[in-house]
Formats: C-alpha cells, sequence, structure tokens
C-alpha cells in the first residue's frame, strides 16, 4: 500500500500542478483534483485491506456518483482532469498487486493528458458565447460582423437565443485566432 500512495501521490502531483495548474491557473480545481484523488485512493485502499463485498464498493461508488460537481463553470478539459484523478486514484489504491503494470498506466494516463492538452497542439482554436448588440438576419453578415469584432476566422456559429425587443444576439462561436509568428521577423 505504501508502494501505490507514492505513486498516486507522484501521479497527481505532476497531474494537478505540473500539467493543470500550470496550463489553466485555477487554483480551485487543482485543490479539487488532488482531494478527489486522495480519497479515491483511500477508499479503494481500504475497501481491498477489509476485504469488503464488491456489492458494497459498487454502492459506495454509486453515493460517489450522485453527488455533483458544484462549482463555477467547468469545461470538458477540466472534466477530463476530473476523471483522470479519479482513474488514478483507482489505479494506485489496487497497484499493490501489480507495482509496475500501475507505474506503466500513470506513465500512459499522465502521458495523454501531457499531449492531449499541450497548448501546441491546438492551443489557437476558441470558444466563446458572445452577446451582440444587433440581430442579423443574413448568416454571412453575422459571421463578417463576428470575424470583425474577435480578430480572428470563425470556424463554426451558432445562434443560440435572439431578442428583437433588446436588439440583441447571443451566439456560441467557435474560431482560430490568427499565429502571432506570422509576419514578425
Amino acid at each position: 500500500m505504501i508502494t501505490g500512495l507514492v505513486m498516486d501521490l507522484v501521479a497527481i502531483i505532476v497531474l494537478a500542478y505540473g500539467l493543470y495548474y500550470r496550463r489553466h491557473h485555477r487554483r480551485d480545481l487543482l485543490f479539487a483534483y488532488v482531494a478527489l484523488n486522495v480519497g479515491i485512493f483511500a477508499v479503494v485502499s481500504l475497501l481491498l485491506v477489509q476485504r469488503v463485498d464488491i456489492a458494497v464498493g459498487f454502492g459506495l461508488f454509486g453515493v460517489l456518483s450522485i453527488i455533483r460537481l458544484r462549482s463555477s463553470e467547468i469545461t470538458q478539459q477540466e472534466i477530463a482532469y476530473y476523471f483522470v484523478a479519479i482513474v488514478l486514484g483507482l489505479v494506485n489504491g489496487i497497484a499493490g498487486a501489480w507495482p509496475l503494470t500501475a507505474l506503466l498506466l500513470n506513465g500512459v494516463l499522465l502521458g495523454v493528458m501531457y499531449l492531449a492538452d499541450h497548448p501546441g497542439l491546438l492551443g489557437r482554436t476558441r470558444h466563446q458565447l458572445v452577446t451582440l448588440d444587433v440581430v442579423h438576419a443574413d448568416p454571412d453578415l453575422l459571421r463578417v460582423d463576428l470575424e470583425s469584432r474577435l480578430r480572428a476566422r470563425v470556424l463554426h456559429c451558432v445562434v443560440t437565443q435572439v431578442d428583437y425587443v433588446r436588439d440583441v444576439t447571443v451566439v456560441d462561436v467557435r474560431y482560430v485566432v490568427p499565429n502571432p509568428r506570422v509576419g514578425v521577423r
């Protein structure tokens, strides 16, 4: 169990501090990832030591699953970090039997998160909910207006709300920011 605990602490520190916090700078979620991971590790370790019936384990995780993540809006990326923090706790909680397998899985999980969330991969693609002070009847004019305001190329936009009384449009926009290196010598 000590080996699993050490591997788990190293893995969650790399995930939470080394990857997530350095890229996204949300201290509240950093704490949540670490606490959730260590809690899952403790529960799994206890279930293994006590040889509790598997139904009790499934019931416990059923209770954990109904707890809603209450915070300010979290992105799909942040949900992925939650999932990996849980999986690391599970993997390392049962690591006593197969420490090399757990170490390999830790490396795979952390490597995938490093690459999948790397800013160089899709770092210029953005998503934003934009409220405009005008209603556009023509989708092409809407796209031109958004590109002018965002100073970026719009990949996709969907009008989610139109208010003709207040003359307001809410648009869900996906766009690519220009490469700052282009044109720089």
